[in-house]
C-alpha cells in the first residue's frame, strides 16, 4: 500500500502544475456536490415523508369518524395501503376491525400497543417482509381505540431514486466539464509563467562571457492577473539589472583592458630612454668620460618621471578598488591657506604665468587630506600652464555657497573642445594627441584630481567655452572629526 501511495505522490509531482490544480480543483468540487447532493436527496425525502405523513393524517381523520359513527372503517382508502383499529384497553392489543393487513401484522400490533401510552400520534417507517417499506401512522380514535395506517413509501424510494441518478449524471458532467475546462482555462492563465520559464532557458543557453554580452530576452506581452504581472515585472526588472550588471563589467573590463595597454605604452617610453641613457652612460664612460653627468642626469630625470607616473597609476588603483577612504588622513585644514601656497608654489616655479588668488578673509576649514588636495590644486595649475600659450593668465578663486567649499581655477587660454570635454578625465587622454609627453604629461592628472575630490565626497566639474577653461572643486562643508581621547 506504501508503495502505491508512494508511486502515486511521485505521478502527481510530476504532472504540470495546471493538470494538478485542475485536479485538486475537481476534488474540491466533487466534495462540494457531494455535500450538495446529499443534501438535496434528504431534503427532498424529508419533504415527500411529510406529504404522505400530512395525507395519512387527513385519511385517517375521515377513518375515525367513520369507526366513530358506523363501527366501520373503509376497506381501502388508497390503492396499497393498510389499516387496523386495535381495542388497547386490555393488556395485549386486540384487532377489532381489520380491513386488510399483510399476513405478519405483529409490527401494526407493537405500533399499537405503543400507541396507548404515548400522548401524541406516532409515526413510524418500516420493512414489511414480502410488502417493502412502509411508512406507519397510529392515533386513537377514543379511549382505548388505536387506528393504525400503513402507506407504501415505494413512489418516494422511486423519485429518491431517480433523483439521486440525475443528480449522479448531471453531478459527472459538471466536474467533467469543470476538470477540462479549467484545465484549459488555467493553462491559458499560466501560459505568462510558460512564457518566463522559456525566457530563462533562452538566457541560459545565452554565452555571458563575451565582454559586451547583453540579455536582449525579456518577457512576453502583458496578461495573466495582477499576480502574473507582479512577477513579469520582478523578472524583467532583474533581467535590466543583470543585463545592466553586464555592461558595467564590459565597460570595465574594456577600460582596464585600454588602461593596461595605456600604461604600457607610457611606461614603455621612460623605459626604453633609461635603457638608451643606460648604454649611452657606458660608452661615454669609455670613451667621453665628460658626457658621464649629462647622460646620468638625463637618467635620472627618466626614472623620476616613470616614479612619478608609478604614484599616479598606484594612487587610481587604491581608489578604484573600493578603499577610497585609505589614501586620505582628514584632519582640519584652511582651504584659503592651503590655495595661497599652491598659488606660491606655481608662481615660484612659472614666473612668467601671471596668477591671481581671490579668498574672502574668513578662514575655511575642512576635514580633508591638505597633501592629497594640495595635489589636486597643482594638477589643475599645472594643467592650466601646459595646454595654454605663455602669458595667459590663470586665476585661483575660493568661496562657499550652497552648503559647500568651492575652488575655482579658470585660465583665459584657447579652451577646451566641446567633443574633449567629457572625456579630459578619462586616464591616458589627451586633448591634443600630437603634443609630446615631455611637455603634455601623461594623461593622468586629471584622472588623479577627480579621484581624489571624490574620494572627499566631492566633484569635480569642467565648464567654459572657446577662450576659457574653468575647473571647479566642489567639497562639502562636513564637521571636522573630534580626535578621540586616548586612555592614560
Amino acid at each position: 500500500m506504501r508503495r502505491v501511495l508512494a508511486r502515486l505522490r511521485r505521478t502527481y509531482g510530476r504532472l504540470r502544475l495546471g493538470t494538478r490544480l485542475a485536479l485538486g480543483l475537481g476534488v474540491l468540487s466533487l466534495a462540494v456536490f457531494a455535500v450538495v447532493g446529499t443534501a438535496l436527496t434528504t431534503y427532498m425525502r424529508d419533504y415527500l415523508e411529510a406529504q404522505l405523513n400530512d395525507q395519512m393524517r387527513q385519511a385517517q381523520v375521515v377513518q375515525s369518524q367513520d369507526v366513530s359513527q358506523h363501527g366501520n372503517v373503509e376497506k381501502q382508502t388508497y390503492l396499497g395501503w393498510y389499516q387496523a383499529v386495535y381495542d388497547v384497553s386490555g393488556d395485549v392489543p386486540e384487532l377489532r376491525l381489520p380491513a386488510q393487513l399483510p399476513d405478519d401484522a405483529s409490527v401494526f400490533t407493537g405500533l399499537a400497543e405503543r400507541m396507548d401510552s404515548s400522548p401524541t400520534d406516532l409515526t413510524r417507517t418500516e420493512h414489511l417482509p414480502g410488502e417493502g417499506s412502509y411508512l406507519l401512522r397510529a392515533c386513537e380514535i377514543e379511549p382505548g381505540l388505536v387506528l393504525v395506517t400503513a402507506a407504501p413509501t415505494k413512489d418516494i424510494d422511486a423519485t429518491v431514486t431517480r433523483l439521486i441518478t440525475v443528480q449522479a449524471i448531471a453531478f459527472a458532467l459538471a466536474l467533467l466539464a469543470l476538470v477540462v475546462f479549467g484545465r484549459r482555462t488555467l493553462r491559458r492563465g499560466l501560459k505568462p509563467l510558460s512564457d518566463m520559464a522559456h525566457t530563462a532557458h533562452g538566457i541560459a543557453s545565452h554565452d555571458l562571457t563575451e565582454s559586451a554580452a547583453r540579455l536582449p530576452l525579456r518577457a512576453g506581452p502583458r496578461g495573466g492577473g495582477p499576480e502574473v504581472e507582479e512577477l513579469r515585472t520582478a523578472f524583467n526588472t532583474m533581467l535590466e539589472h543583470i543585463d545592466d550588471s553586464l555592461a558595467v563589467r564590459a565597460e570595465a573590463e574594456q577600460r582596464l583592458r585600454r588602461f593596461v595597454a595605456d600604461a604600457s605604452h607610457e611606461l614603455r617610453t621612460p623605459l626604453m630612454s633609461v635603457r638608451g641613457y643606460a648604454d649611452l652612460f657606458q660608452y661615454a664612460a669609455a670613451d667621453a668620460p665628460g658626457e658621464r653627468e649629462r647622460h646620468l642626469a638625463r637618467l635620472r630625470a627618466e626614472a623620476a618621471r616613470m616614479g612619478v607616473l608609478l604614484d599616479d597609476l598606484l594612487l587610481l588603483a587604491r581608489l578604484d578598488a573600493a578603499e577610497a577612504q585609505a589614501p586620505l588622513l582628514l584632519a582640519e585644514t584652511d582651504l584659503v591657506e592651503l590655495a595661497r601656497h599652491a598659488a606660491d608654489a606655481f608662481r615660484a616655479g612659472r614666473p612668467d604665468r601671471p596668477l591671481t588668488v581671490t579668498a574672502g578673509p574668513e578662514p575655511v576649514r575642512l576635514a580633508l587630506d591638505a597633501q592629497r588636495l594640495r595635489q589636486v590644486l597643482d594638477n589643475l595649475l599645472t594643467n592650466a600652464a601646459v595646454h595654454t600659450p605663455p602669458g595667459t593668465e590663470v586665476s585661483l578663486a575660493v568661496a562657499v555657497a550652497d552648503g559647500a567649499a568651492l575652488v575655482r581655477v579658470a585660465d583665459t587660454g584657447p579652451g577646451i573642445p566641446a567633443a574633449d570635454r567629457e572625456r579630459v578625465f578619462d586616464r591616458f587622454y589627451r586633448v591634443d594627441q600630437a603634443r609630446s609627453r615631455d611637455r603634455g604629461g601623461s594623461g593622468l592628472g586629471l584622472s588623479v584630481a577627480s579621484s581624489l575630490v571624490r574620494a572627499h565626497g566631492g566633484t569635480l566639474e569642467l565648464t567654459g567655452g572657446p577662450g576659457e577653461t574653468l575647473f571647479t572643486v566642489r567639497l562639502p562643508l562636513r564637521p571636522v572629526p573630534t580626535p578621540t581621547p586616548t586612555g592614560v
